[in-house]
């Protein structure tokens, strides 16, 4: 039995690996966060009843979510008012394990709200905006990002497939030079108009323009087939996802795993040190660890 649950794993992560036309390197996918989720994320794909293809519709599967687009002019003004507080921002600690990485090349955010209720911060600054994400339920998390000129997104993919993602453009350059990348599909945001993806296919974004970018950045709920599918996706998200929620203010909620992550990132700070010092050190630990994880699981 152990090696049968060995082998759908295996499946799993090769499928996660070989899916789409854009895939990372053998090396670096072995340790993306998404081959560890691969047999949970396979079980929302075939479990999804909508398409699982790079870019979706959403008024054809999301009728919920008119309203956004319907007063997207009033929810970009609030949006530029926060820009003018200076609070749409990187984290000031590390707090923020989901996004760290893209605060370093110039993108920045704001949550209106992670897996639960507004933060206090987001329902005393953006009244409107998060009155109208508490009337679509199937949008799970929500905040502003906002993606100046010369920021970029490295290509990369989220863990988890229980999601999917909305952009809804607010103020951008509505130039062909900021855009996003999704398996190789290109998309550049203009004001008014949306786009879904599916965000655990490759994808990575740029803004040449000249000028600044702000949108609404959402993760929808998939919806499933089945209830039972529902119901595990909704229990990871209340135990799992829930405990990456990052402040904007004090008093907003840091979830379990912001408050750990400054001690992980210490031990990132001295991996880097190693490397920088013996990138053939680094390499044999860090290969070496990954060897001794799948050898317990295999003989255990």
């Amino acid at each position: 039995m152990k090696w049968v649950f060995v082998l759908l794993f295996l499946a799993c992560a090769a499928y996660v690996h070989f899916r789409g036309r854009v895939r990372h390197r053998l090396g670096r996918q072995l340790l993306d966060h998404s081959t560890f989720m691969a047999p949970v994320n396979v079980l929302m794909y075939l479990c999804s009843r909508v398409p699982t293809r790079p870019f979706i519709v959403p008024e054809q599967h999301f009728p919920e979510l008119e309203p956004l687009r319907a007063h997207w002019r009033e929810i970009r003004d609030e949006a530029l008012r926060l820009r003018e507080l200076q609070q749409i921002k990187a984290a000031e600690g590390y707090n923020d394990v989901g996004f760290n990485s893209f605060f370093r090349r110039g993108w920045k955010r704001f949550y209106l709200k992670w897996y639960d209720e507004a933060h206090p911060s987001a329902a005393e600054l953006c009244p409107l905006t998060t009155r109208l994400l508490r009337e679509v339920p199937s949008v799970k998390a929500a905040m502003f990002a906002e993606l100046p000129h010369g920021g970029e997104l490295r290509p990369h993919r989220d863990p988890y497939a229980g999601s999917l993602r909305l952009h809804l453009g607010l103020a951008t350059p509505n130039d062909d030079a900021c855009f996003i990348e999704v398996d190789g599909g290109r998309y550049s945001w203009r004001d008014g108009e949306w786009t879904m993806f599916d965000e655990t296919y490759i994808h990575a974004a740029r803004n040449d323009s000249g000028r600044n970018r702000i949108i609404l950045f959402c993760d929808v709920e998939r919806p499933l087939r089945w209830g039972w599918a529902r119901a595990f996706n909704r229990f990871v998200a209340r135990n799992l996802i829930v405990a990456g929620a990052s402040p904007n203010q004090e008093g907003d909620r840091t979830g379990a795993i912001n408050h750990l992550f400054k001690y992980f990132y210490a031990l990132r700070l001295k991996s880097k040190a190693l490397k920088e010092r013996s990138e053939s050190a680094y390499y044999a630990i860090k290969y070496g660890v990954v060897a001794g994880v799948v050898a317990l699981i295999v003989w255990w």
